[in-house]
């Protein structure tokens, strides 16, 4: 995607206290940004307003500044455009490319056990999670509202296979930096890998897939910088993209920052949080130099 302009952003969940990894993303962007004398945004995703709070949200934001990242205003918070990925949503609904899912993860737990029980395998995605059956994808329009009409929770699921045919072509994307593998270049899209992924959920109307392809397009993202982990969501997001008639940024995908034994890290790991090594004395620098240091691991 050429533009006069490169935009950038990081978009970070105020769900925990940032990390290593988030302070080594955020310096991917802004070191990219500058290079390419584009603009740098941030972008809140705080979809689930039960663990994102306003708190977090103030520790986040001066972690931030205090790592040096500036952007340009105003920060966009998912949970204020639930009305953008509702629109969104209702586009697939119209193309009769989602439907409503109502298994619970302990039943979905229970037919993988019983089929891998009698010696079957049973397909997962490249995360490692077991498919969804998708017992509810072939019933009629009526059906799946009565189900609806039950008040049972349920959530959107994409007809993947479906969402496919009606593209009607390979997909893919131009990736700058490197996959787990060494991918770079042009990378074919496998979204059939990933099965019905959610879209949205009955009391919010997106999930992450969704909020992120409306948002990048929303806001005219042109590069994408993110860590490994997102790389194969890519051909997910692909797929949306075209569905949605969004415009595809280039993406670029980095190393993980890892603990001494390689293990990702979690907001969890108070140790390695921008807010405790602040505490222990730390500069800005020398944050970055332990980033460093752990990227050549």
């Amino acid at each position: 995607m050429n533009t006069m302009q490169q935009i950038f952003r990081f978009a970070p969940s105020p769900n925990g206290a940032l990390h290593l990894g988030h302070a080594f993303a955020a310096w991917q962007n802004m070191d990219a940004a500058a290079r390419a004398g584009g603009t740098l945004l941030l972008r809140l995703e705080d979809i689930d307003t039960t663990r994102c709070t306003n708190a977090l949200e103030a520790q986040m934001l001066e972690d931030l500044h205090w790592i040096g990242m500036r952007w340009r205003d105003p920060v966009r918070r998912q949970s204020d455009h639930f009305d953008d990925y509702l629109k969104a949503l209702d586009q697939l609904r119209q193309l009769d490319l989602v439907y409503p899912a109502f298994l619970t993860r302990g039943e979905i737990r229970d037919a993988v056990r019983k089929k891998e029980a009698s010696q079957q395998t049973w397909p997962r995605d490249p995360d490692g999670t077991p498919l969804y059956p998708g017992v509810e994808r072939n019933l009629s329009t009526g059906a799946q509202q009565d189900l609806i009409n039950t008040g049972r929770a349920f959530a959107w699921r994409l007809n993947t296979g479906k969402a496919i045919a009606h593209v009607g072509g390979a997909l893919s994307w131009q990736e700058t930096g490197q996959g787990p593998q060494g991918q770079s270049g042009t990378i074919a899209a496998d979204p059939a890998a990933w099965g019905d992924v959610v879209i949205a959920r009955k009391d919010i109307p997106t999930s992450y897939h969704l909020s992120v392809v409306v948002d990048d397009g929303i806001q005219g993202v042109s590069d994408v910088i993110r860590g490994h982990d997102l790389f194969a969501a890519t051909s997910i997001h692909r797929l949306l993209q075209v569905i949605l008639g969004l415009q595809a940024p280039l993406y670029c995908h980095h190393l993980l920052i890892g603990d001494s034994t390689g293990r990702k890290l979690s907001k969890s790991d108070r140790d390695t949080s921008i807010r405790s090594l602040r505490n222990a004395g730390l500069t800005p620098d020398d944050v970055r130099a332990l980033c460093e240091r752990s990227e050549k691991l």
